[in-house]
């Protein structure tokens, strides 16, 4: 034995080199990733959870929404007071046109529920018939009742609704009006279905395609239209506006 450990520990003659290694019998070491690319994949697998989270979410949000919301929110054009009626059935055109009316006159999320002034109430069994002063415009100085989708002044809702509300609540000797929306609705649709009120058939002057000429009629009842003394930034824009709505509520009819 001595004589082994002896020859093991006798030096390695000059001029040789250790034989190295092999492989197999070294000790495996791990390579380390530099810090700052382990902080740089961390972040990006959390942005990118992210963003998958938060599409997941607006999808759902999409596919849970009403239509009219879907309106509300529509980029294309912007606006509020498009929203589908809420009455159901009806001529297409008149339909369009009535959209198209409150384009102007309450672009606004919840257009059946706004005054002058574009306060919300949250009483519509009746009129809200508030008196708010008019700050802008060749009336400034002088007090509006209008009110709901269509802005309808309280006198011209008591003069239409005595003939067109389809539902008046009577009492003895009082007759109430509610002013919910598909009241709303009905009785405007009514009311410019009535030939005899406007001296020509609305709906045929329509499908004919003379919006203009429609408008115009009416710009004396709603002055934002295009031809009254209260055009608003939306008024130039309101042939086009038709012109989207007009296609929706053809394609609603044929379903």
């Amino acid at each position: 034995m001595s004589n082994l450990i002896q020859r093991s520990r006798q030096r390695m003659p000059k001029g040789s080199s250790p034989q190295p290694i092999p492989k197999t019998l070294a000790p495996q070491r791990r390579k380390r990733l530099p810090q700052v690319r382990l902080t740089d994949l961390f972040l990006r697998r959390a942005l990118f959870g992210s963003i998958a989270a938060v599409g997941l979410i607006f999808l759902l949000q999409m596919c849970q929404s009403s239509p009219e919301k879907r309106s509300q929110r529509d980029s294309s054009s912007g606006l509020y007071g498009t929203v589908p009626l809420v009455m159901k059935g009806g001529d297409p055109y008149i339909r369009a046109l009535m959209r198209t009316i409150s384009a102007s006159e309450s672009n606004v999320p919840h257009p059946y529920s706004v005054i002058y002034g574009g306060q919300q109430v949250s009483d519509l069994s009746r009129h809200p018939n508030q008196c708010v002063t008019i700050v802008t415009g060749p009336n400034v100085g002088n007090c509006s009742t209008a009110a709901g989708r269509y802005q309808m002044l309280n006198r011209t809702w008591y003069k239409l609704v005595r003939q067109y509300h389809p539902k008046p609540e009577r009492m003895l000797f009082w007759t109430g009006y509610s002013f919910e929306p598909e009241y709303q609705d009905a009785v405007v649709y009514a009311w410019l279905s009535d030939r005899q009120v406007w001296g020509v058939d609305i709906a045929k002057q329509l499908r004919g395609g003379k919006l203009d000429r429609v408008l115009r009629l009416l710009s004396g009842t709603w002055t934002s239209l295009g031809y009254g003394i209260e055009t608003n930034s939306m008024s130039k824009h309101l042939p086009k506006i038709y012109q989207i709505i007009l296609q929706e509520e053809l394609q609603a009819a044929e379903n």
